[in-house]
């Protein structure tokens, strides 16, 4: 059984009983709302969006996406009636392609969930766009954000020189990049 310490808008601190070897012990967890993130090829490159971050009062390159769900409430009643989040997680990569980059999908591929860790949940659901017909951005109002077709080539050295600065998402990439 959970219990929800602490709420704030984005991020949830939760208490769980957890028995190990006849003993129980609390375990506590911070738990926020899962991402998607997107992989789109086109050719020889990759689409990247460049966009203005609050947290770091600058530009950051990073892989499109956003929100699998808009808020706390409406991803704890996810959890609790067992809905399949990996779906959630596609309908939501869909929207973000349309909405961040001004692509409408029309195939997309599963290709990794990254787990944050023990502590901290916050899972992250990579899609590999591959089709897609171009339309126009439809963003989100404040958010300021270019797309950016760089070489596969570019893209790893983003990666690893700290440009694309999710380092989970550079990871990822990487990946991707070289199978």
């Amino acid at each position: 059984m959970e219990k929800i310490t602490h709420q704030g808008k984005i991020i949830e601190v939760v208490q769980k009983e957890v028995e190990h070897n006849g003993k129980t012990q609390t375990f506590e967890f911070a738990r926020r709302s899962p991402g998607t993130r997107l992989i789109i090829p086109k050719g020889n490159k990759i689409l990247l969006s460049k966009e203005f971050r609050h947290e770091i009062n600058g530009y950051d390159y990073r892989l499109p996406g956003g929100k699998v769900y808009d808020s706390l409430e409406e991803y704890n009643k996810a959890i609790e009636s067992k809905l399949d989040i990996n779906e959630s997680a596609k309908n939501a990569a869909i929207k973000e392609a349309q909405e961040e980059v001004g692509i409408e999908v029309k195939d997309i591929s599963f290709f990794h969930k990254s787990i944050c860790g023990a502590t901290v949940v916050w899972d992250l659901f990579y899609f590999i766009v591959n089709d897609f017909d171009e339309v126009s951005q439809q963003l989100e109002h404040g958010e300021d954000i270019t797309i950016e077709s760089v070489d596969r080539n570019v893209a790893k050295e983003m990666c690893l020189n700290g440009k694309i600065s999710e380092e989970r998402s550079a990871l990822v990439l990487l990946r991707y990049l070289s199978s």
